[in-house]
């Protein structure tokens, strides 16, 4: 993503770089400073000292280093900064002025996509996915642990655990009632998480699952909205098409990261996992949740199904022509549904895929091509 970043920076006066925590964008802002030509000036909006800077007297501040690169990291802090740096850019356009750093989506952000509107461009770092990992990582430790750089890394068990715990706790108490500045109840939230979890992969009835929480599906659908933008969810859309069918059109729920999954569903080693009763839904996240890590920003995603059970896991769009119908299958011999079949016909779409863990890359006598997801990632999403 660095050289994307910098190609940015040499047109657009700020660029916002947007991913949930830990999951290194400070490092990677610090390190495209350090292979700048431009003096750069580095504030930590979570640090007490810069915070008050930021606060009080950001307008003074930010003039003193106005022909600087200011890097402020976890801008979401201090939501008053987003029209202040506005009339700054304004006030002098010229490329590589502010590199900015938040862990929720602009929509959630107080005032920043309408402040920033076509004055930055924007980057989201995801955890570090499969297209990623250098080959010797084995796919399997990967889909286990998940994608934070920490947890990849560790050697101890036990420590994964301590700090998938430690990250879900600080979340839940601290960041995201002050990323959105709301109060909500702690042990409803956790519990929340851990229903999500067991709902992996399902079509989502907020009427339901608030009812299991003793709260309104209004509620429950506020706190997934403030999931979502927090980067720890993804609520699949349907994908509609005027074909006369009666379609499904409740999203379809799941938790990105295959590590929180895994700890949330309390399964503690890779031997578990392969047999557990939630491994197709694990799969099917984990699979899902890699392709939106690796895809270019123009293809779009969804699933797609009919009330009469004509259903395609995954729908890749590009604008409005449907790219690739994709089936996930937890299996090393996949076979699919008359379903899936429908789908694709129903979207007019000719390119097939199943994506299993299998080592394999074939085309079936029916057009469909099989093969492993670590392969379909470099190889035919690009394409696409």
């Amino acid at each position: 993503m660095q050289p994307s970043i910098e190609k940015a920076l040499k047109v657009f006066p700020a660029v916002v770089i947007l991913g949930p925590r830990q999951v290194g964008k400070t490092t990677l802002i610090k390190l495209i400073a350090k292979n700048s030509t431009r003096k750069t000036i580095y504030v930590d909006a979570e640090k007490n000292s810069d915070f008050e800077k930021l606060q009080n007297s950001a307008e003074e501040f930010l003039q003193s280093y106005i022909n600087d690169c200011v890097l402020i990291d976890e801008v979401q802090r201090i939501p008053s900064l987003f029209p202040l740096l506005r009339s700054m850019i304004d006030e002098k356009r010229k490329p590589n002025r502010y590199i900015i750093t938040g862990s929720a989506s602009p929509a959630l952000l107080k005032g920043a996509s309408e402040s920033l509107a076509g004055r930055v461009a924007y980057f989201y770092l995801h955890p570090i996915g499969l297209h990623e990992l250098p080959t010797v990582t084995s796919l399997n430790k990967h889909w286990f642990r998940g994608g934070f750089p920490e947890v990849l890394t560790m050697r101890s068990a036990a420590l994964v655990e301590a700090w998938l715990d430690s990250f879900i706790t600080t979340y839940i108490e601290k960041d995201l009632p002050f990323l959105f500045d709301i109060k909500f109840s702690s042990t409803t939230m956790r519990k929340l998480w851990s229903m999500l979890a067991h709902l992996q992969g399902s079509i989502l009835n907020a009427e339901k699952l608030g009812a299991s929480l003793d709260i309104t599906g209004t509620t429950t659908k506020r706190y997934l909205d403030y999931l979502e933008a927090a980067f720890i969810i993804t609520r699949l859309q349907p994908y509609f098409i005027n074909i006369g069918k009666r379609l499904v059109k409740a999203p379809k729920i799941y938790i990105n990261d295959t590590g929180i999954l895994h700890f949330l569903l309390r399964i503690e080693n890779e031997k578990q996992l392969t047999s557990h009763p939630n491994v197709g839904a694990s799969w099917e996240g984990y699979v899902i949740s890699q392709i939106l890590y690796a895809k270019q920003n123009r293809i779009d995603m969804y699933y797609y199904r009919t009330q009469a059970g004509a259903e395609c896991d995954l729908v890749l769009v590009r604008g409005h022509i449907v790219k690739a119908c994709i089936e996930i299958k937890f299996s090393k011999a996949p076979v699919v549904s008359k379903g899936f079949y429908q789908s694709a016909d129903d979207l007019k779409c000719k390119n097939k895929f199943i994506l299993c863990p299998a080592d394999v890359d074939y085309i079936t006598k029916e057009g469909v091509r099989v093969v492993n997801v670590r392969t379909f990632l470099p190889k035919y999403l690009p394409k696409l």
